[in-house]
């Protein structure tokens, strides 16, 4: 997200010489080429036998393949890859650094035929019981911010997935992978490659090449490292979808600036959506990953009447309306902040950033740790967690005694920051139980000394303390001195937080 400020963006082909080395980009593809339609053909297999009922796309078609493993479906020139929804019971492929590698190159012959094979392994066991890990915005810009990702974020994440024993787990990476700088996606392969876990990439606004006249050309850098923009594969009981949801109306020549971008599904997408869940049973767990949210509230909290072409998907309700014979959750980034919004039976997570404040600090401007989420599947069951990088799993909150609240309330503060209505946050002054916090708008302390005002922080001056609605407030007695919050969320696990009054400041 990037409505501050005006950068001198990257040119995205100004590196690609350079990246036609790197060796795991030689099956890589750019957008499509081709003139002619092509006649695609070819076979799934799993230990030599051929697998029926695995959906076979180009992004616009959608068969299955036949008893012994087969499909054959003609492919228009606008589509270059043809693709597979990776099915339960298989390994998730993996490009060499560990990125999925579900998808070929659409080449031709001269008779226009293309065969295509896809070699997958069989698991040990059922993944009925899995996991993965959300990396909303790493968004990185330069080397420095490069060797933060490495030596902060990384090896939090292997930390998190040790501590996750013997599930299987994958990664994703959420979009705004970059903060423009393309040329840093090897980088981002490097701590794909060092998590050790296979890794599903989103589009994000900060990933496209911005010189493209056109919204089709403008993720041709990200096509080139990590295949198609919207796809689907399924884990355990679970189906999951990852969409493009960002629409780059394309450069005018004339210096548009990187953040003239709207939230948009394509009609490409819808159409192949609409196929992909048509095969799916009604009631069926889906889990759908994009960048922008469908709607962020942040409009609302800042005192706006509307959201930006920026800040929603403008057709979300075409999304919507087929996703609602489903049990969906949709998790997005983009925001750098924590929020979660349940609509008509939908649950769509906001993850904060990987990179908080845009690398300025240890916190997103909502005062969130910089972070991502972990996401636990029994069955049906979904679970999750905000990761703090850098810190225990518990610490789910930052607690402010009384006189520290920069709006000067007066009262005891606790930002529970991936809390949802469903929590229960309760509040004891010196050992004594004094009931549930109030929940309410409002700008976390921490925020406000680290980001408030022209000058700070030091290398993103444009950031400001952003209202969240993940804050809890008490009254507490003037003659307190000791404080303690017990927050409970929906799934029974309780986390604590102190304060002292003598920690005013």
């Amino acid at each position: 997200m990037a409505r501050w400020t005006r950068r001198e963006f990257l040119r995205g082909m100004a590196g690609a010489a350079g990246l036609a080395s790197v060796p795991w980009l030689s099956t890589a593809a750019p957008i499509s080429t081709r003139q002619t339609t092509a006649q695609v053909s070819g076979r799934v297999v799993a230990g030599g036998t051929g697998l029926e009922g695995v959906a076979v796309t180009d992004g616009w078609t959608v068969v299955e393949t036949d008893a012994d493993g087969r499909f054959s479906f003609r492919s228009g020139p606008q589509q270059p890859f043809v693709y597979i929804t990776v099915p339960s019971g298989t390994r998730i492929p993996q490009n060499e650094p560990g990125t999925a590698r579900f998808y070929r190159r659409i080449d031709p012959d001269d008779g226009g035929r293309f065969t295509a094979q896809f070699d997958l392994q069989n698991t040990e066991r059922p993944a009925t019981e899995h996991a993965f890990v959300v990396l909303a915005d790493p968004q990185t810009e330069d080397e420095a911010e490069i060797e933060k990702l490495h030596a902060e974020t990384v090896p939090d994440v292997q930390e998190t997935v040790q501590s996750l024993g013997d599930v299987p787990a994958f990664g994703v990476g959420n979009g705004d992978i970059m903060f423009d700088n393309l040329e840093l996606f090897p980088d981002y392969e490097r701590a794909v490659q060092r998590m050790g876990i296979p890794f599903w990439q989103v589009v994000g606004n900060h990933d496209l090449d911005f010189d493209s006249p056109t919204d089709a050309g403008s993720t041709r850098t990200f096509e080139r490292h990590f295949g198609p923009r919207y796809y689907s594969f399924d884990r355990g009981d679970v189906h999951y979808v990852v969409l493009d949801d960002v629409f780059w109306p394309g450069s005018d020549g004339y210096g548009s600036g990187t953040d003239d971008y709207i939230g948009h599904i394509d009609d490409a997408q819808l159409h192949w959506l609409q196929q992909d869940l048509g095969r799916l049973e009604e009631g069926r767990t889906v889990i759908v990953f994009a960048h922008i949210p469908a709607l962020s509230t942040a409009f609302r909290r800042r005192g706006s009447d509307s959201p930006s072409p920026g800040g929603q998907i403008m057709n979300r309700q075409a999304v919507y309306d087929l996703l609602d014979p489903f049990d969906a959750h949709m998790i997005f980034g983009h925001v750098h902040e924590n929020e979660h919004r349940f609509v008509d039976g939908r649950h769509e997570h906001v993850v904060g950033a990987a990179c908080g404040a845009w690398w300025s600090g240890p916190i997103c401007w909502d005062g969130a740790p910089k972070g991502y989420a972990v996401y636990e599947i029994d069955g049906t069951d979904v679970s999750w967690r905000y990761q703090a990088t850098g810190h225990d799993a518990d610490h789910q909150m930052r607690l402010y005694p009384p006189g520290t609240d920069a709006n000067g309330t007066g009262e005891l503060v606790a930002n529970v920051w991936d809390a949802d209505p469903a929590w229960t946050v309760v509040w004891f002054e010196d050992g004594v139980r004094r009931g549930e916090m109030e929940r309410r708008v409002g700008t976390d302390p921490l925020s406000e000394k680290l980001h408030r005002g022209g000058d700070t922080p030091a290398k993103r001056s444009w950031v400001e303390p952003m209202p969240t609605n993940h804050l809890y407030y008490a009254a507490t007695s003037n003659d307190a001195t000791r404080f303690r919050v017990e927050a409970t969320d929906r799934f029974g696990r309780t986390y604590t937080a102190s304060a002292e009054a003598s920690d005013r400041r």
